[in-house]
């Protein structure tokens, strides 16, 4: 016989939204002491498994997970702690350290074999932030105006908290799943293809502990137009990372007796010349199939335009007046930008050298050498060496179909009736790509929901509203539940 609670939770949506209505009804009063009012009143609101929630969410926030000063393996046996709270054996889990304070956690839900593993990513490292640039200390919680205000409180340890707690109350329920579930918290996703990145390296390292028929993580999430959701973001594919280094010489001299051969020069006008190149267009189905399902939600002359690309076969006019925003046109061609120049080693000299880091970000169904080619060609001046500093690493993108897709597709319906799932291409860069690559198929969703022009993830003040973070946690608690059974 089948619980009840695999289906819907004693942490319940409906009263996820009353203890927000009551949080933000009290929020409205005058006074410091009255916000304390409301943070007391809103924990007495809170289901046990809400604030079994909220307790690891805070805790892990205010840990410092930054790479020049705080400590991954802290938070990972900080999760460890809560997980064997929850019921699990510390021969579930299983903590990595392969570089100091990079620790990763894994632990394995076994289930009865059936179906093969279901694998939750998420990385538990964060961005820099200073005190003296936010309102407030970046690592000590913030509950006020409706909103979790911290670093971290979105990017990624939302995510990271939601699925601890999920898999800690599927336990405590004594749920049996059909699969075992896989969670992997890791370090230094926000730095790249970094050595340290957990991900990397434990799919690099110990492999067989991820292996998954398929796998959830970041790099979805819906977006919300007016406070209400509009649409829910899937990512199945994510752009290739690489780097060039740009790099014109000259013999130098002093700075009196000017010569034509400047360094500065050359460098700048193939940066110019780059800066007006545009990759070719290469539409792929995820992202035919994104603005085809978007298109309904747009107006005007946008909507004709989406429906077109979504169609599969743009006249060059649509593509021209769409690529003039700069998130749309990341979605139709690889991009190559400059981000740092540096030149000369002296005011009253000639340089010697000028050097420019150009970083790209290439379609997964691109040629990395044909962008080479054309990068290079787009500078314009064979005096300028383009080198690239690190190859892309290739990730195909996740098939459209499939029990996961179908089963988000549901439970969206069920949370946020008339709210269309949309696949989505990120034009930034995830931990998905190393699981792509290794033969798993990764699909970012994460039911949270956020404003577009508040989406705060790496800068100032980031922050989530409360209802949104609790819903989001609601939606993974059903996901995981439904998948595993």
């Amino acid at each position: 016989m089948r619980m009840q609670t695999r289906r819907r939770s004693p942490f319940s949506f409906r009263s996820a939204r009353t203890v927000l209505a009551l949080s933000l009804a009290l929020a409205g009063l005058a006074g410091a002491s009255t916000g304390a009012l409301a943070q007391q009143a809103q924990a007495a609101q809170l289901t046990p498994q809400q604030q079994r929630f909220h307790d690891i969410y805070k805790e892990l926030v205010e840990i410092n997970t930054t790479h020049s000063v705080g400590d991954n393996t802290v938070a990972a046996r900080a999760m460890e702690k809560r997980l064997i709270e929850s019921g699990f054996a510390p021969g579930d889990i299983q903590i990595f350290e392969p570089f100091p304070k990079k620790g990763n956690l894994v632990l394995r839900f076994k289930g009865d074999g059936s179906k093969k593993p279901l694998l939750l990513l998420a990385h538990i490292d964060v961005v820099e932030a200073r005190r003296e640039d936010w309102k407030t200390d970046p690592f000590k919680l913030q509950e006020t105006g409706g909103y979790f205000t911290a670093r971290g409180s979105i990017d990624d340890k939302a995510m990271a908290s939601a699925l601890v707690s999920v898999v800690g109350q599927l336990k405590q329920e004594g749920f049996k799943p059909k699969r075992d579930i896989i969670l992997a918290l890791t370090a230094d996703e926000e730095r790249g293809d970094a050595l340290s990145n957990g991900a990397f390296w434990l799919i690099n390292n110990k492999p067989e502990l991820l292996q998954a028929e398929f796998g959830i993580n970041e790099g979805g999430g819906g977006e919300l137009r007016g406070g209400k959701p509009n649409l829910h973001r899937m990512q199945v594919a994510e752009k290739m990372y690489t780097t060039y280094m740009l790099e014109a010489r000259d013999v130098g001299g002093h700075s009196s007796v000017p010569t034509k051969n400047n360094p500065i020069y050359a460098l700048s006008a193939g940066l110019e010349r780059l800066g007006n190149f545009a990759f070719p267009v290469k539409l792929a189905d995820v992202t035919k199939t994104y603005f085809a399902r978007s298109a309904p939600f747009a107006t005007g002359q946008l909507a004709d335009d989406m429906r077109a690309v979504g169609a599969g076969n743009p006249d060059p006019s649509v593509i021209e007046r769409m690529s003039a925003n700069p998130a749309y046109n990341a979605q139709f061609r690889t991009t190559c930008v400059a981000t740092m120049v540096q030149a000369g080693h002296a005011e009253n000299a000639l340089p010697q050298s000028a050097k420019a880091t150009v970083n790209c970000r290439i379609l997964p169904h691109d040629d990395p050498d044909e962008v080479e080619r054309l990068l290079t060609q787009a500078v314009g001046n064979d005096k300028i060496v383009v080198r690239n500093v690190g190859r892309p690493l290739r990730s195909p993108a996740s098939p459209l179909n499939g029990d996961l897709v179908k089963t988000v597709e549901t439970l969206t319906q069920q949370m946020w009736p008339g709210v269309p799932v949309v696949p989505a291409m990120s034009t930034g860069a995830t931990d998905s790509r190393f699981m792509r690559n290794a033969g798993i198929p990764m699909y970012g969703v994460t039911g949270m929901f956020l404003e577009p022009a508040d989406a705060r993830a790496h800068g100032l003040d980031e922050r989530i509203e409360i209802q949104r973070l609790y819903d989001g946690r609601e939606f993974l608690y059903r996901l995981v539940s439904e998948l595993a059974k």
